[in-house]
């Protein structure tokens, strides 16, 4: 149901100077998330390509070796062509769509890696000694600055007090809920649900071994020391016991300048990196896309609208559950992407009406969705679902 992207053979291809990407303290003052990305991106030559062949059922496999690729530059524009289970590739060229689309799977893939711990949405680094041999963490780091520099998402599934750290501030508010250890976890409990200096004590004698391995056994005289404790445990547990691991994730971030402007901008660039509890709403998709309508007065027209109270009630069933995808579906469907990526879609969403097909069409490379013209909504809801469904993308989150 996804229109092939096809790159016109006389369009061309515009070379870009790289820029400088420090900002002075006047111009910060009025800099938007969307301008901060576009300045990273100057860098990008989109008169070079690094290709990527990659199949949906295993996008790992496929990233590392376009990643690893001696011929590979993160300041290239990246080619994507995404192969069939048997191996055959779909038609058309890269313009933006099939990479979006790559991009959002690898962020997808990226936070199960074993390089990460932590509960969902609040990920950290840990060490892995066989992700240090295949130098996984720079590769990581890499990626995520390319994501997002590139038109892609963000990983949206760090924890804040890791990326406080990449961006260079002293804030950590970790509790005891991030560590997946168990018997870790119910040593902090106790220590923290101390009611007594007493009680505060005889924790510590029985867990001295685990504090003083993180350099945290202490002579407590007060009960209120259980805080502190704790804190520096949950510290050492989240940042200081991987510090290689985090150097060289930092190495990786600083592709395309990523991490330095992390520093500078760490109030507008941390919620990229972050998980982010609000959802994609009906009504945010409905306004993403604008429609191309006929002339007013026109029969067709008259359709088009209709059509158009049947897409706002769709959507409307997506976000409650009613519908057989998700508004994040749609978006994927439409974009190759399942959130709105940091750099804003370009080109603008668009909207087109079919009257040859009783199913949507979608070109990615565009960001534009075609809908059936249908007289009925229980049948277009259906036609709508059955081709969602039915596209290359779906079913890989």
């Amino acid at each position: 149901m996804c229109a092939p992207c096809i790159e016109e053979d006389d369009e061309e291809l515009v070379e870009v100077a790289s820029t400088n990407v420090q900002h002075t303290a006047k111009e910060d003052l009025n800099i938007t998330l969307p301008d901060i990305i576009a300045n990273l991106s100057h860098t990008i030559d989109h008169g070079r390509v690094s290709r990527f062949n990659i199949s949906r059922a295993n996008v790992w496999d496929g990233a590392i070796r376009g990643f690893r690729r001696s011929s590979y530059s993160e300041t290239c524009d990246m080619l994507v062509k995404f192969t069939d289970d048997a191996g055959v590739f779909e038609e058309g060229l890269d313009t933006g769509g099939p990479k979006r689309e790559f991009l959002s799977l690898l962020m997808k893939h990226l936070k199960d890696r074993p390089i990460f711990d932590g509960p969902e949405g609040h990920r950290f680094l840990v060490y892995n000694a066989n992700a240090v041999r295949e130098d996984e963490y720079f590769l990581a780091g890499k990626m995520i600055a390319v994501s997002v520099v590139h038109g892609g998402p963000g990983p949206h599934f760090l924890s804040e007090d890791l990326v406080h750290y990449l961006a260079g501030q002293a804030s950590f508010k970790a509790t005891v809920a991030s560590v997946t250890d168990e018997g870790i976890g119910k040593a902090l409990q106790e220590i923290e649900n101390a009611a007594s200096v007493d009680v505060l004590r005889e924790c510590v004698i029985r867990h001295s071994t685990m504090l003083q391995t993180a350099g945290c056994l202490r002579h407590v005289s007060s009960v209120e020391e259980k805080k502190d404790i704790v804190s520096d445990y949950l510290r050492w547990y989240i940042i200081d016991r991987n510090s290689s691991a985090l150097d060289r994730f930092k190495d990786g971030l600083s592709a395309l300048h990523f991490l330095d402007v992390l520093q500078q901008h760490p109030t507008m660039l941390s919620p990229v990196l972050c998980h982010i509890e609000k959802k994609l709403t009906a009504l945010e998709l409905e306004q993403l896309f604008k429609p191309n309508f006929s002339p007013v007065g026109s029969n067709r027209r008259l359709l088009e609208s209709q059509t158009m109270g049947y897409w706002a009630d769709y959507l409307l069933d997506c976000e409650e559950g009613q519908a057989a995808v998700s508004v994040e579906d749609v978006l994927m469907f439409a974009t190759g992407l399942t959130s709105l990526p940091p750099s804003g879609l370009d080109p603008l969403p668009k909207l087109h009406f079919l009257d040859d097909s009783r199913f949507p069409m979608a070109n990615t490379c565009l960001n534009t969705l075609k809908l059936p013209l249908i007289d009925s909504y229980p049948v277009f809801k259906t036609q709508m679902d059955f081709g969602i469904q039915n596209s290359p993308g779906f079913g890989c989150f």
